[in-house]
């Protein structure tokens, strides 16, 4: 058995599951998620925790066993407390506003860049050149964070570029006549 999935998920007061064969609905202060129950795994509630346990038989149940914990345990960490990317923009004149559910980027093309943020993400501009992406799936996050970088990523010799706020751009050197 893998040795995640030997480690039961807690649940805090607040937050209420409902499990079935098919899936996991899960309620909490920020909101409700539902994920899809893999057919080698069998979920459990067992007083204030949730166990993934692997069906004997199937391939790789022990594998698909702790992605089924870590999912879940992802789903408590959601409805809770929630999701959080940060992103920088380094570059002369490139800055980011948020407007509602659209983030305007300026990232020094002839044109400006909108994105659309997809429901249940929200984004925040503390300042023009940080940008905060937050949500309860910390899929979804991590997705439109990517996107996001994806329009400029960080360029080797100057570092411009979008960068997520822990990256660390390692610069290289010119060429030398």
């Amino acid at each position: 058995m893998s040795r995640i999935a030997k480690n039961p998920v807690i649940l805090p007061k607040g937050v209420e599951v409902s499990v079935s064969s098919s899936g996991i609905i899960m309620k909490g202060p920020l909101g409700t998620m539902t994920q899809f129950v893999l057919p080698s795994v069998k979920v459990e509630q067992e007083g204030e925790s949730l166990v993934c346990r692997e069906i004997e038989g199937q391939p790789n149940a022990s594998a698909m066993s702790g992605t089924m914990r870590a999912l879940v345990s992802n789903m408590v960490t959601g409805v809770t407390k929630g999701f959080e990317k940060k992103l920088s923009l380094v570059g002369v004149g490139y800055k980011a506003q948020a407007q509602g559910a659209k983030l305007n980027l300026s990232l020094g093309y002839s044109h400006p860049i909108v994105h659309e943020m997809p429901n249940g993400i929200k984004v925040e501009t503390p300042t023009q050149t940080e940008i905060l992406i937050k949500g309860i799936d910390r899929q979804l996050v991590g997705q439109v964070a990517a996107e996001v970088r994806a329009y400029r990523p960080p360029e080797p010799y100057k570092g411009k570029g979008v960068r997520y706020s822990d990256e660390v751009v390692v610069i290289k050197e010119t060429k030398k006549k």
